[in-house]
Parts: structure tokens; sequence; C-alpha cells
């Protein structure tokens, strides 16, 4: 089997636990905001209704198509409009506190830290890339205590890219001083993780905690982290 030293880690959905953590984050905002007294009576249809925005916003954030603080406070924005709340100064308020709270959300996927204290044990080199925000993504792994395990965090807002784009994998590779045939790239998103990998030459390992049906071809597949430990 093919020696790898270097492996790439995407973070949300991946080991952190993003749909947990935003959902305890917007309940949280909800109850702060009095968001029941708006006419919004139903959390979990609230939370379904901004998942739908985020995932669209994110999808166009990724494209380019939009810029950070379009992203960050729309997804606000339009969620709200679902209940014809036209209100901008809420939605950004909103927007600000829930990226101030949801670092503070400490959900990862099972077994995340013994998998990571596995690898490290085994002398894997650890990296994250992501294309979460920069303060963002530092205050989250710092807050779950698992900073400790990765040498290079790679954000979109350091390389100047983002996820699936061969740039930010590239600029991953230059920082950690990793060859491209002793890396692998391990995420659970098949355009940004595993076609963006694949592109930039990376092996890579897609981790379907969804159990979706892959339509892209990783060099290994894995339902759980666990499942790590077997292929490395």
């Amino acid at each position: 089997m093919k020696q790898y030293k270097h492996l790439f880690f995407d973070l949300d959905h991946t080991i952190w636990d993003f749909e947990t953590n935003a959902k305890e984050t917007l309940n949280d905002l909800y109850k702060q905001h009095h968001l029941i007294d708006k006419g919004i009576d139903d959390f979990d249809a609230f939370f379904e209704k901004y998942s739908d925005h985020n995932e669209r916003l994110w999808d166009k954030y990724t494209k380019g198509l939009i810029k950070q603080d379009e992203l960050r406070w729309k997804r606000m924005w339009l969620t709200l409009l679902d209940y014809k709340i036209a209100d901008e100064n809420l939605s950004r308020q909103l927007a600000i506190d829930f990226l101030h709270v949801l670092p503070t959300k400490t959900n990862l996927f099972p077994h995340t830290i013994e998998v990571l204290e596995y690898l490290t044990q085994k002398k894997y080199v650890l990296h994250l890339i992501t294309n979460g925000f920069e303060i963002v993504q530092h205050s989250k792994i710092k807050n779950c205590k698992i900073e400790q395990y990765f040498t290079e965090v790679i954000t979109s807002e350091a390389s100047n890219s983002l996820k699936p784009h061969k740039e930010i994998f590239d600029f991953a590779l230059q920082k950690s001083g990793a060859l491209l045939q002793e890396s692998i790239m391990i995420g659970d998103n098949q355009e940004a993780d595993i076609n963006g990998a694949k592109n930039a030459g990376m092996d890579t390992v897609f981790v379907n905690h969804l159990k979706v049906q892959p339509t892209v071809k990783a060099t290994f597949t894995i339902e759980h982290l666990e499942e790590l430990e077997e292929i490395l």
C-alpha cells in the first residue's frame, strides 16, 4: 500500500459536526432574540429553512459568485423573509451573533479525538484545509481542544482560494512542505474535497457520514472516522 506522510483534513462536516453545532447556535439566538414573538413558532422548521439557504449561498460563495459578507448576513435575511420579516438590522445582528457563538460549540463526530490521537502516534503529520473563515475556524479547533493535532491550518482566506480550486491545495502543499505523492485529502464534500484534491493530483478519502451514493471516485471511501485506522 502507498505510504502517506501528510494527511489533510477538512473541518466542517468531516470532524467538526457543523449541523449539530449550527443548530445549537441558532437555537440560542432564537431564544435570545425572541423570534417566537415575531411569528417564528417552530424552531425546527426555522432551522431547516436556514440550512437550505446556507447551503445554496455557500455553493455560490465557493463558485466566487458572492462575497463573504453577503454569505454571512444573507442566509439570515432570506430565512427571515420566509416568515415575511424584512428586517436587515436583525439579519445583520443575527449574522454577527451566529459567528460569535458558533465557534464555542464543541460537538465532534464520534471517535474524532481517538482517531487524531492514533494518527499522531503513527507519526503522520496532520493539517486542515477549510473553506471556512480564518478566525472562526481557528476558534473552533481551539475550543474543541484539537488544535495541537494540526501542524498547518489552511483557510480560504489565508490561501486566497477556495476548494475545489487547485490553488488552495497547491498552497497547502507549499505551506506544509509536503510532497504530493505522500499526501492524502480526507473530507466529506465530493466536489470541494474529493474532486478538488483529485484535480490537484492528490489521493483522497471520502468520509461518507450521510451514506449518500458516491458520484466521484475517491481513493478510499469510509462512513465512520475510525475506519481511517484500517487504511492508514
